[in-house]
C-alpha cells in the first residue's frame, strides 16, 4: 500500500508513528498528504493541522506552526492543543503578549492542564516585566520627543535628545512606541526646516534605519510615508558620515524587503523577494538612474555604486543581469569615463575613489554573469558604449573613452583586454600619448599602464610604447612624468620575481625605484603624484634588490604608510601590492626537483628566485614593516570593496603575524578587529589567510587581550573554518592551538564553541596520524570538557571514552596529559562515563600506566580518575576493587618515591571511599598521611 492509496486517517496514523520515532520530515509528509485529501472543514482536518503544527515546532519552523494552529482554530475555536501549540510558537517568535493571551485561553478552557501552568507563570512574569519596561520606555520617548522636536529648545539639548531617541530605537519596545507615536512623519516635517544641522539629520536617518530594521510592516509604512526620493536627498551631501548613514538606511530597507541582514553570510529569503519584487526593482531602478545624476555629490555617487555592487551577487539580490537589461552598464561606463581634473559643462562630481569603486562594481557584475549568453550581453553593452563614443570626432570623446577603457582594465580585465585588442584602439592610445596635449598624454599613459597586465600585452607595448613613455618621462609636467615613470616600472617588472627575465638593462629597475622614491617622499608633491609613485614601486618590488633597498629606507616606508592612511580607495592596489611584495606574501609555485630536471632536458625556461628573497631576509622585512606601523595602514585600506585587495591585505597580515615578536603591535594598532571581517567575507584564499592570522594572534597572546569583549566569540567561526581537509596541516594546527587557548577562558566561550558545531570538527583531528595535530586536538577537548555540555558527547552510544583511555597511555607526554586530564574531568561529572571505562579492553592497562608513571602530573591524573570511579557508584567501585588497583593505591600512600603530596592524599581518599562502600577494610590511621583532607570529587584537583 503506497502513500497515495492510504486514507487521510491512515496517513495521520502513519504520521503519528513517525512522529513518535522522531522522524520529523516523514511525519510532516504524512500529515501534509492527509490535509491534501481532506476537503471538508471538519474536526478531523483540525487534528491534521494540529499534528503538523507539532512537527513544525520540533523543526523550529515557528511561523508555519502558528499558521497551522490558526487554521485548526478556525475550524475548532478554543481547542486547547491548538492554542497551546500556537502559544509555544508565539513565545519562540518573541511575541510574548500574544503567547500569554493563548496561555490564558488554555487555562480557561482546561483549568487542570498541568502543561500550561508553568508556561503561563513564565509568560506572566515576562509580560509584566515588558509592561513595566514599556511604561518606562514610553515615558522616556515622550520626554525626548518634547525636547527633540521643539525649536525653542537649545541646539545642544535637541542633539542630545535625538541621540537618546536613536538609542531607544534600537530596543524593540522603543522602536514600537516611537513608530506608533508618529516618529516618521515628525522627522519628515522637521527635515523640511532643519537643513544645516548635520548631527540631527544623521540621527534622524539612523532612527529611520532602526525602525525599518527586520520589520517589514514598519518598513512598508515608512516608505509609503517618506518615498524613495527622500533617501537620495539624504545621500546627496558632502558630509561622509551623513552619506554613510543614508547608504546604510537604504541597505536596511532592502534587507527588510528581502529577509537579509548585514552579516557577511546572510542570504535573501526567496518568498520575500518574490512578494516584494516590485519594491526591490523600483529601488534598483532609482539607484541606477541616479548613478549619472549631475546634481549629486561625488560621495553620494560612490555610495550609490557601492549599494548596487553589494547586491549584484547571486547570494544577495542577484541584480547583475537586471542591471544589464536596464542599461546600467552604460551608465556605469559614463561614470568610468569621468576625470576629476577635466571639467566641462555636463561633468559629474566625482571623488578620487569613484573610478576605483566603478571598476570594482563592473568586475562584480561580470563575475555574476554565470553563463555565456549573459557574458555576451555584458560585452555587447560595453561595445555599444565604446562605439558610440568613438563615432564622435571630438578630442573629448577620445579622452573619455580611453579613461573608460582604463577603468575597465582595472575591473573586468578580460573585457578590457578584448576592447584594447580591437583594431585601432591601441594605436589610438599610442597616438594620444605622442601628442603635445597634456590631458591626452596623461590618460594615454594611464591606459598603457593598465593594458600591460599580461605578458603578451606587455610585449606589444614594450615594442611600441617604451620610446613614447621615455619621451613623456622627459616632460616638464610632473603629473605626466610620474605616469610615464609608472608605465616604465610596470613594463620593467613584467618578468615578476624571476631574476632571469629583465626587459630593461641591468640597474634600470634601481634607477626607476629611486625616481619613484623622490616623488613619494617629496612633501611638495600632491597626493595624486605620491599615489602614482607607490604604484610604480608596486611593480618594481618584484625585484629583490629593490625590496631590500626600500625596506631600509624608513622615510619612504613612512611616506607610503601615510598615503595609505588617507583611505583613498584608488591607492589600495599600489600600497597593498608593494607591501605584499616586500613580505613575499604572494602564492609561490612549488618547485619539484624532478620537474626542474625535466624542464632543463626539454630546454624550457626555469624561474630562479633571488638570494635576497631567502626566509631570513623576508623575516627581517616583516619585522621592520610591523615596527614602522604598517598595521595602521592595512586597517585603513581594509575598508575596500575589492575582494582581490582584501585578499592581498589578509596575506600581508598573515605574513606579519608569522613573526611572534610583532603580534602585540598588530593587536595594538587594530589588526585583530580588521581581520575579523576579512576572515568572513572575501575570496576563499583571503578568508583562509585572515583566519590563519587570527589563529597566530590567539596562540602566543592572551586571547582576552587579543580579542577583547564580544570579539572573542566572533573569532571562533573563522578558526573553525580552518579545520577543513582543504586547509594545510599548519593551518589546522594553528587553529587548534588558538581554539585551545580560547577554550580556557570561561564557560560562556566554551558553550559558544560547542554551539558553533566545533566538537565534531576538533575530534576528527584526534584520530590523525600527525602527532602535532592529534596532540593539539586532544588539548582543545581537554579544555572543552570543563563545560557540562561537552561531557554529554562522551555519555552517548560511542567509543569516545575508549579512545581517551588509549590516548591516556600515548607515548607523547603532552597527548597523554591532555587525554588523561579530560578523562579525570569527565569522570568527576558523569557516572555514565565512569561506567563506560570498563567497555575498553585496555582500561586496566592504561590505569596501570598512569598510576605507576614517574611523571607526577600523569600519576596525579591517574589517581583522580580512579578516585572518581570509586566515588561515583558502588557497582563501579566493586569492579575497580576486583583488580589490583587497590594494592597500587596503598603502595602510593606508603611510597617514599612519590614526592607529590597531593597524589598520596588522593590515593588515601580513594581507599577511604572504597571503605565507605564497605568493599575494603578502613585503613588504620597511622597508615594514612596525617594531613589528608583531599576531596577526590573536586575538579580543582586536576593540575
Amino acid at each position: 500500500m503506497t502513500k497515495l492509496t492510504l486514507s487521510p486517517q491512515e496517513l495521520k496514523e502513519k504520521g503519528n508513528e513517525e512522529f513518535q520515532k522522531g522522524n520529523w520530515d516523514e511525519a510532516l509528509e504524512y500529515y501534509t498528504n492527509a490535509l491534501k485529501l481532506s476537503n471538508e472543514e471538519n474536526l478531523e482536518k483540525s487534528i491534521f493541522y494540529k499534528n503538523r503544527a507539532a512537527v513544525y515546532l520540533k523543526q523550529k519552523e515557528y511561523e508555519n506552526a502558528m499558521k497551522d494552529c490558526d487554521a485548526a482554530l478556525k475550524i475548532s475555536p478554543n481547542d486547547p492543543k491548538a492554542l497551546f501549540r500556537r502559544c509555544q510558537a508565539l513565545e519562540a517568535l518573541g511575541r510574548y503578549e500574544e503567547a500569554y493571551r493563548d496561555a490564558r485561553f488554555v487555562i480557561n478552557v482546561d483549568p487542570n492542564n498541568k502543561a500550561i501552568q508553568p508556561v503561563l507563570a513564565r509568560l506572566h512574569e515576562i509580560v509584566q516585566e515588558r509592561y513595566r519596561e514599556n511604561s518606562r520606555t514610553s515615558a522616556k520617548v515622550a520626554q525626548m520627543f518634547e525636547l527633540a522636536f521643539s525649536m525653542e529648545t537649545s541646539k545642544e539639548k535637541r542633539e542630545t535628545a535625538f541621540n537618546n531617541l536613536l538609542v531607544l530605537s534600537r530596543e524593540h519596545a522603543g522602536a514600537e512606541i516611537m513608530f506608533k507615536e508618529g516618529m516618521v512623519p515628525k522627522i519628515m516635517k522637521l527635515l523640511k526646516i532643519e537643513k544645516n544641522n548635520d548631527e540631527i539629520i544623521i540621527a534622524c536617518i539612523r532612527i529611520i534605519a532602526e525602525l525599518c530594521k527586520e520589520n517589514i510592516d514598519r518598513t512598508s509604512a515608512a516608505i509609503k510615508e517618506i518615498g524613495l526620493p527622500w533617501f537620495l536627498e539624504m545621500l546627496n551631501s558632502k558630509n561622509e558620515e551623513r552619506v554613510n548613514a543614508a547608504q546604510h538606511c537604504m541597505q536596511t530597507v532592502l534587507n527588510s524587503y528581502s529577509g537579509m541582514d548585514n552579516k557577511p553570510d546572510s542570504k535573501p529569503k526567496k518568498e520575500m523577494c518574490e512578494k516584494y519584487k516590485n519594491e526591490i526593482d523600483t529601488m534598483l531602478t532609482c539607484l541606477v538612474f541616479s548613478i549619472t545624476n549631475r546634481t549629486i555629490t561625488g560621495l553620494a555617487r560612490d555610495a550609490i555604486i557601492e549599494l548596487i555592487m553589494r547586491n549584484v551577487h547571486y547570494t544577495a539580490l542577484d541584480w547583475a543581469e537586471r542591471l544589464v537589461d536596464i542599461r546600467g552598464l552604460q551608465r556605469l561606463m559614463e561614470v568610468a569615463s569621468e576625470l576629476e581634473e577635466y571639467k566641462y559643462e555636463s561633468a559629474m562630481n566625482i571623488t578620487p575613489s569613484t573610478r576605483t569603486v566603478t571598476s570594482v562594481c563592473l568586475a562584480k557584475i561580470y563575475e555574476n554573469m554565470y553563463y555565456d549568453a549573459a557574458k555576451e550581453k555584458y560585452c555587447a553593452a560595453i561595445d555599444e558604449y565604446v562605439k558610440e563614443m568613438l563615432l564622435a570626432p571630438d578630442t573629448e570623446s577620445k579622452v573619455r573613452v580611453t579613461v573608460a577603457i582604463t577603468t575597465l582594465l582595472l575591473g573586468p580585465l578580460d573585457v578590457g583586454n578584448s576592447i584594447v585588442a580591437r583594431d585601432g584602439i591601441l594605436q589610438m592610445i599610442l597616438v594620444m600619448a605622442s601628442t603635445d596635449d597634456l590631458l591626452q598624454q596623461k590618460v594615454a599613459c594611464e591606459c598603457i599602464i593598465a593594458a600591460a597586465s599580461k605578458k603578451d600585452k606587455a610585449t606589444t607595448i614594450i615594442n611600441q610604447g617604451v620610446k613614447i613613455l621615455k619621451k613623456l618621462y622627459q616632460s616638464k609636467d610632473d603629473s605626466i612624468r610620474v605616469r610615464a615613470l609608472v608605465g616604465l616600472c610596470k613594463l620593467g617588472s613584467s618578468g615578476g620575481t624571476d631574476v632571469t627575465i629583465r626587459p630593461f638593462a641591468d640597474g634600470a629597475t634601481k634607477k626607476l625605484a629611486e625616481a619613484c622614491r623622490r616623488f613619494l617622499i617629496n612633501p611638495k608633491k600632491d597626493k595624486d603624484m605620491r599615489k602614482w609613485a607607490v604604484e610604480g614601486l608596486s611593480y618594481l618590488t618584484f625585484d629583490a634588490e629593490v625590496k631590500e633597498k626600500l625596506i631600509e629606507d624608513k622615510e619612504a616606508i613612512q611616506a607610503m604608510i601615510e598615503v595609505a592612511k588617507t583611505g583613498d580607495k584608488s591607492v589600495v592596489y599600489g600600497v597593498v601590492t608593494t607591501i605584499v611584495n616586500l613580505c613575499n606574501a604572494y602564492d609561490k609555485q612549488e618547485i619539484i626537483p624532478e620537474m626542474v630536471e625535466l624542464a632543463k632536458f626539454a630546454k624550457h625556461h626555469i624561474p630562479e628566485e633571488h638570494e635576497l628573497d631567502d626566509p631570513d631576509f623576508v623575516n627581517k622585512r616583516l619585522i621592520a614593516l610591523a615596527k614602522a606601523g604598517v598595521t595602521s595602514a592595512l586597517v585603513a585600506l581594509s575598508k575596500t570593496d575589492s575582494q582581490n585587495s582584501k585578499e592581498l591585505i589578509a596575506r600581508v597580515f598573515n605574513a606579519i603575524c608569522s613573526q611572534p615578536e610583532v603580534r602585540g603591535i598588530v593587536v595594538q594598532q587594530g589588526g585583530a578587529k580588521a581581520l575579523l571581517p576579512l576572515a568572513l567575507d572575501g575570496t576563499d584564499k583571503g578568508k583562509k589567510q585572515a583566519a590563519q592570522a587570527l589563529a597566530r594572534l590567539g596562540i602566543t597572546m592572551n586571547p582576552e587581550v587579543a580579542f577583547p569583549g564580544q570579539r572573542i566569540m566572533e573569532v571562533i567561526r573563522p578558526l573553525l573554518n580552518l579545520l577543513s581537509p582543504e586547509c594545510s596541516a599548519l593551518e589546522n594546527f594553528e587553529a587548534l592551538m588558538a581554539l585551545c587557548n580560547i577554550a580556557s577562558i570561561n564557560d560562556n566561550v566554551r558553550k559558544h564553541i560547542l554551539k558553533e558545531g566545533a566538537f565534531a570538527k576538533i575530534e576528527t583531528y584526534m584520530y590523525e596520524d600527525h602527532l602535532m595535530l592529534q596532540r593539539a586536538a586532544t588539548q582543545v577537548v581537554n579544555n572543552l570538557v570543563m563545560c557540562e555540555e561537552a561531557i554529554k558527547f562522551f555519555e552517548g552510544e560511542n567509543d569516545r571514552i575508549k579512545y581517551l583511555i588509549i590516548l591516556s597511555s600515548d607515548e607523547d607526554l603532552d597527548t597523554s596529559l591532555a587525554a588523561s586530564g579530560a578523562l579525570a574531568m569527565i569522570t568527576a561529572s558523569s557516572i555514565k562515563a565512569c561506567n563506560k571505562i570498563f567497555e575498553s579492553k585496555h582500561w586496566l592497562e592504561s590505569i596501570h600506566y598512569l598510576l605507576a608513571n614517574p611523571n607526577s602530573d600523569l600519576q596525579h591524573r591517574g589517581v583522580v580518575i580512579v578516585s572518581n570511579m570509586i566515588n561515583s557508584h558502588k557497582e563501579i567501585a566493586t569492579k575497580v576493587i576486583e583488580t589490583d588497583i587497590m594494592e597500587i593505591l596503598m603502595a602510593i600512600t606508603k611510597s617514599e618515591t612519590v614526592e607529590n603530596k597531593k597524589v598520596k592524599e588522593l590515593a588515601a581518599a580513594a581507599l577511604e571511599a572504597a571503605a565507605k562502600w564497605k568493599l575494603i577494610e578502613k585503613q588504620p590511621e597511622e597508615s594514612r598521611p596525617s594531613d589528608s583532607n583531599a576531596n577526590s570529587n573536586s575538579l580543582e584537583s586536576v593540575e
